[in-house]
């Protein structure tokens, strides 16, 4: 497969997965002792990749979660948090200016700190006051936080099952070499029908709504540099419908949670004004070994990897490299 390196992708994953007991020893260590709310926070790719986690509170528990933008929470503040507070932060590279302030603002108000990051030198990881290091560019962090809010709330009674699905993910990385594998055919075959294309309509909800404002603005703006419109399945009928026409390429994240219905709803309406509608659909991969019950929780993951390889056949068709950048982490600001 283009640029795909298969080792490093599989090795990566295991890492991941392979700090279940660590994050479960903390999750056990933070339900015993007591807390009263969750801050998951990020910066850009990493704040979008906290709103699953957030909505998955939402739907099976009463502990308050929230996903909260690092710039934001470091010059604004929250009334709520405080001393019973847990705030989770994520980086790849451990260095994100944002998240470090937002490290330090938390711990000023008395918060205890988690960080995942793949440097264990890192500036995050040097300032939380836990950090679980995996290898290093392991992205993305899906499975960690799977494991961290599945044991917290298997320990509060509100999610049955949490020992078998963790024991399936140990798997994760067979399941998405698979899903890579499917994936790359259709993913070339996307990129050359849109080379030329420079304005993409994305929509995506439920667990899929965080992915699908990464995707956005963190591949097709950041490392593309295209322009693109990106809507809630739920808020679509709001408005961002009035931009489509005949022509717009639209990209519709479709996942298996219970706000597919909402997705439908705005798939079909999109292929009546546009004949370039784009679906990408989880309920194509098979995800051997992993439980019916449990594929909407993978949503994300799957969609990550499948528009990974989206990513590396427009790298590819454009002639403009992923890495290619002009202002983020090259100008001050």
């Amino acid at each position: 497969m283009l640029g795909f390196n298969e080792p490093e992708f599989l090795s990566q994953l295991a890492s991941t997965v392979a700090l279940r007991h660590p994050i479960e020893e903390l999750a056990d260590r933070l339900v015993d002792e007591g807390f009263d709310n969750l801050f998951l926070v990020g910066a850009g790719g990493t704040y979008a990749q906290m709103w699953p986690y957030e909505q998955l509170a939402r739907r099976i528990s009463t502990l308050p979660v929230r996903a909260v933008v690092a710039a934001e929470l470091a010059v604004a503040g929250d009334a709520t948090l405080g001393e019973r507070s847990v705030a989770v932060f994520t980086s790849v590279s451990g260095t994100t200016e944002d998240s470090l302030r937002a490290v330090e603002f938390c711990k000023s108000k008395g918060a205890r700190t988690v960080g995942f990051t793949g440097y264990a030198d890192s500036p995050i990881a040097r300032s939380v006051d836990v950090a679980l290091v995996s290898e290093a560019k392991a992205w993305p962090f899906d499975p960690q936080m799977l494991l961290l809010m599945g044991r917290l709330f298997a320990r509060r009674g509100e999610f049955e099952g949490y020992e078998k699905l963790a024991d399936e993910l140990a798997d994760l990385p067979r399941v998405l070499l698979d899903v890579a594998r499917q994936a790359d055919a259709p993913a070339a075959a996307f990129a050359e029908a849109h080379k030329d294309t420079d304005y993409h309509f994305l929509v995506g909800g439920g667990n899929l709504w965080g992915f699908t404002y990464l995707y956005s603005m963190c591949i097709l703006e950041e490392m593309q540099w295209l322009r693109t419109t990106r809507v809630h399945s739920a808020e679509f009928f709001h408005g961002s419908l009035e931009l489509l026409e005949k022509d717009t390429s639209v990209i519709v994240f479709q996942g298996e949670d219970e706000t597919r219905a909402l997705t439908d709803r705005a798939e079909a309406f999109a292929k009546r004004v546009s004949h370039d509608v784009t679906v990408f659909d989880t309920r194509d991969y098979a995800l051997e070994g992993i439980s019916p019950r449990f594929r909407g929780l993978l949503a994300p993951l799957v969609l990550d990897t499948v528009m990974g390889r989206v990513s590396k056949h427009l790298e590819r068709v454009r002639d403009h490299s992923l890495d290619l950048l002009r202002s983020y982490r090259v100008m001050d600001y």
